[in-house]
């Protein structure tokens, strides 16, 4: 642990833990929180946990069910839709707004972003690439409420369980959407680009249904 998280609240040090490894399909939709497990593996408290879990609960990332307790969400499947279209709309509009003001620096800097992600070696990797190329984009669009809306919906996004960049040849064909909407950028298209990533975030829902399906969660109630 480093000085400065040591000088964070300990609730916030495990919720953090806890969003990390929501974030990394480390905990699965459906995975049981309970108190003494999660605090002797992290060498914390219960105190902090529970907090850690309140917060988790508040961010709707966390429910209690009967004779469970504190269970990670499962998303039904009109939630993911709802989800998915919240996301093409928001970073739909960040395309396009990307499109009229983003510098050329930041123009190259996604470029070289992509090229990595294309690259990439492994599905970690990837996943870390793909954030981040989303998040300057983002960032690109110069608007403060956007990405305060865009973040409630990041956070929603984790609990959808492992990246849909795992499917085979997902990463190849999300770099080419990319590209797509790099191309319009660079023409300073913004209804073309915010089309690309609408189409993008189109494809990777339809990838994320598929893989619901096939292991066939349940549905929360």
């Amino acid at each position: 642990m480093t000085d400065s998280s040591e000088e964070i609240p300990q609730g916030q040090v495990v919720y953090r833990r806890l969003l990390e490894e929501i974030r990394d399909a480390r905990l699965l939709p459906g995975t049981r929180l309970r108190e003494v497990e999660v605090a002797e593996r992290l060498g914390h408290s219960r105190t902090p946990v529970r907090e850690a879990i309140r917060l988790l609960e508040s961010d709707g990332l966390v429910v209690h069910q009967p004779r469970q307790g504190a269970t990670v969400r499962v998303l039904d499947y009109p939630e993911v839709m709802e989800l998915y279209e919240m996301r093409a709309v928001l970073e739909g509009t960040a395309a396009r707004l990307a499109a009229r003001v983003a510098n050329e620096t930041e123009l190259r800097q996604l470029h070289e972003l992509n090229a990595e992600f294309a690259a990439a070696g492994d599905n970690q990797q990837a996943a870390r690439l793909n954030r981040q190329f989303h998040a300057m984009l983002l960032e690109a669009a110069r608007n403060r409420f956007l990405l305060r809306s865009m973040r409630v919906v990041q956070k929603t996004m984790l609990i959808l369980g492992p990246t849909t960049l795992l499917e085979a040849d997902r990463t190849v064909t999300a770099a080419r959407e990319h590209q797509t909407v790099l191309d319009a950028l660079s023409a300073r298209d913004g209804p073309g680009a915010e089309a690309a990533m609408r189409a993008h975030m189109e494809a990777a829902q339809m990838v994320r249904l598929r893989t619901l399906r096939r292991h066939e969660r349940p549905l929360e109630e």
